[in-house]
């Protein structure tokens, strides 16, 4: 399978940043059609204003979004304008509680989904919920980028989270278009269960998957010498000068890992890596 239809967003001041970069360039590099929504976010929060002044406020609000959208929309084509790829844009107004639903359908139809990282600093709620619409409603897979990521170059040599969860080989397999062109790639396993399914070959099955692709993989067995599986991860990703992650998402139900924290929210707030995640 390779990536033939790939979504991503623009929004908020700076939205087309190096996240339809990298949307572009992989486009290009898979011979892939881009689809770009442009979202307007209406802020309104109804029940906080003085009797009389709701109604107002809110058709101010949306007549913003729709400005915005509008803004972000023509942005993204005059951008795309320049480049030799196929793609289209369209443009969506929502709160940001049902952004969710245009998200999700689109993302239900892409191959990939590429965006921003949604936590950390200059992050905003809506993008929290972008991520989970695509992974969750669209089931589609998620690239995504830190601030600092170098689109052009990322996919060369690659980290494979492996836990043996069901979320962990949803990503590995919708990451195989980028495994295969990959110069390295090295299955990363932190602290493996002594009296699991692998224990005596920990991600022998895995590589096994991976060479019959075309994919030669190297594994690392580590100990969780950190606080959390994130950070060795991370660590070990930076000391194998890696380029990319991929790894599940939410293995813990979404209010526990947003309530009590997870690997998934820890890997994308501290994020130096762009990290390809499925569910």
């Amino acid at each position: 399978m390779a990536f033939k239809s790939i979504l991503t967003f623009v929004s908020g001041p700076g939205g087309a940043g190096n996240h339809l970069d990298a949307a572009i360039e992989l486009a290009r590099r898979e011979d892939a059609h881009l689809d770009v929504l442009a979202v307007g976010i209406d802020h309104t929060q109804t029940g906080y204003y003085y009797a009389g002044a709701s109604a107002i406020l809110t058709q101010e609000a949306f007549n913003q979004a729709k400005e915005d959208a509008a803004a972000y929309e023509t942005s993204a084509r005059e951008r795309l304008d320049r480049e030799d790829i196929r793609w289209s844009v369209e443009s969506a107004v929502a709160q940001v509680g049902a952004i969710g639903g245009p998200v999700g359908v689109l993302a239900r139809f892409s191959d990939l989904v590429v965006m921003a990282k949604p936590y950390g600093a200059g992050s905003t709620p809506a993008a929290e919920v972008i991520l989970e619409a695509a992974l969750f409603e669209g089931r589609a897979p998620v690239l995504i980028l830190p601030d600092a990521s170098q689109p052009k170059s990322f996919g060369k040599r690659v980290v494979v989270a492996w836990n043996q969860s069901d979320e962990a080989l949803q990503a590995i397999r919708a990451a195989l278009p980028i495994l295969k062109a990959a110069a390295d790639v090295d299955i990363t396993i932190v602290n493996p269960p002594a009296h699991g399914p692998e224990r005596s070959d920990p991600g022998g099955r895995l590589s096994q998957l991976l060479a019959r692709h075309g994919v030669h993989a190297e594994i690392s067995v580590l100990a969780k010498t950190l606080p959390t599986a994130a950070e060795v991860i991370a660590r070990h990703a930076r000391e194998s000068d890696a380029d990319l992650i991929v790894m599940g998402a939410y293995g813990h139900s979404r209010f526990r890992e947003a309530i009590l924290g997870g690997t998934t929210r820890s890997m994308l707030e501290d994020a130096e890596l762009p990290v390809l995640m499925a569910h």
